[in-house]
């Protein structure tokens, strides 16, 4: 007997209503494949494999803890062997890993931004660009002129050393976050130590079967963060890059020290794990209704739910309205929503329909996926809802408590 609470936390089978769409199928079928009783050419397997967003929200609710995402991804490996991956995942995957061809393109993105505002709505091209649209929500600038005076004026005087991880597409198109989540960092006590040589954390390539592709991108990462010093932090302020680098020693088992791959991944940690750990510090008032949407990879996979509420609770007249399917997934899910747009879709429709119905002024949600996915969502409904990233409300919030200005 099964006791279908993973069924209940699965967006796929809420949508389809078909139970060999969620993961009790799942793991049948994959049990099957990993034991020689079904094979790669299969339809019926690849066909639901390939319907899974790897949400792993069926994780934290199995009593009996199946480890569901590293059985998804090593029979999305197995099947990526004997068929191809569709090209437009395979063209955003190698695009993100070199950076040399990722800089240029993402510098013309952010170029194009402002003027696709107008174009967004339905269809996919509409779609794709409400998702250009939605990377970056058009607050005021804020005042940096004495941004030293931040970190002087706080009484937490830690200074413990932190590295931001890069990345890519959050370097890219939000590079706006990782500037709030330096300074956010820097008036709690952390100080910012630069790394070079950082990339994509392969958690696209692992999600859809490149392995290899991913191993290798993690090699690089662990090469660039070696000339961290060795007692500082990692912060991440993109859960499913978060959720990755906390597994590299999985990713990487047997082609690295173990030890030392179990000495990074305790460095890593969510922005709003070491903001919570300090406090974190209470800034000025902002007088807005917030829907907070916990990204399924902070949630489910890493586990940490109540640091960005602790984050959120240290802005005075912030309200948190509560919406319908909040732990659900958007449907982002990596490039799901290129693989399976349809699907995708579907499974978008029930969340913007949730937050539509708590009529909050912003959306706040700490991966960029998710933000670009429930902003394009929202655009096409023609709501004026905004989805930002949790350090950027502290980051206002701070700015309103006279922490960076004169």
């Amino acid at each position: 007997m099964h006791c279908g609470f993973c069924l209940q936390s699965c967006p796929t089978y809420l949508v389809t209503g078909d139970e060999a769409d969620g993961p009790r199928g799942r793991i049948v079928l994959m049990k099957g494949l990993h034991e020689g009783r079904l094979t790669t050419e299969d339809e019926t397997l690849a066909w639901h494999l390939d319907r899974c967003l790897g949400c792993r929200a069926c994780e934290p609710v199995c009593p009996s803890g199946v480890e569901y995402a590293p059985a998804l991804e090593a029979s999305r490996e197995l099947l990526a062997r004997f068929r191809p991956i569709p090209a437009s995942v395979r063209l955003i995957h190698a695009v993100m890993a070199e950076p040399l061809l990722r800089r240029p393109l993402l510098a013309l993105a952010r170029m194009i931004r402002p003027l696709a505002a107008p174009l967004v709505g339905a269809g996919r091209l509409r779609f794709a660009l409400g998702m250009l649209v939605a990377t970056r929500y058009r607050w005021r600038p804020i005042d940096t002129s004495n941004p030293a005076g931040a970190r002087d004026a706080t009484a937490q005087g830690i200074d413990t050393p932190v590295v931001l991880f890069g990345g890519c597409i959050m370097e890219g198109l939000f590079s706006h976050v990782h500037a709030a989540t330096e300074r956010v960092l820097r008036a709690n006590g952390y100080e910012p130590v630069k790394v070079t040589g950082q990339g994509c954390c392969g958690a696209l390539h692992v999600h859809a079967g490149q392995d290899g592709g991913a191993r290798r991108l993690a090699r690089q990462n662990l090469a660039a963060f070696a000339a961290a010093p060795n007692e500082a932090l990692i912060a991440v302020d993109a859960a499913g890059c978060g959720a990755l680098l906390k597994e590299y020693d999985r990713v990487l088992d047997g082609e690295h020290p173990h030890g030392e791959l179990m000495a990074f991944t305790a460095r890593v940690h969510d922005v709003s794990e070491l903001l919570a750990s300090c406090g974190p510090r209470r800034g000025g008032p902002l007088p807005l209704r917030v829907a907070y949407d916990p990204p399924c990879h902070l949630l489910h996979a890493q586990r940490v739910s109540t640091a960005p509420e602790k984050l959120l609770g240290a802005i005075p007249e912030l309200k948190r309205v509560w919406h319908e399917d909040a732990e659900l997934c958007c449907g982002s899910a990596g490039s799901y929503s290129l693989a399976q747009p349809e699907l995708s879709l579907e499974v978008l429709e029930r969340k913007v329909d949730a937050i539509c119905a708590s009529s909050p002024d912003l959306v706040v949600t700490g991966n960029p996926g998710c933000a670009m996915q429930i902003g394009a969502g929202l655009r096409a409904r023609g709501s004026n809802i905004g989805v930002v990233h949790p350090v950027e409300l502290l980051d206002r919030s701070y700015e309103r408590a006279g922490f960076y200005g004169h």
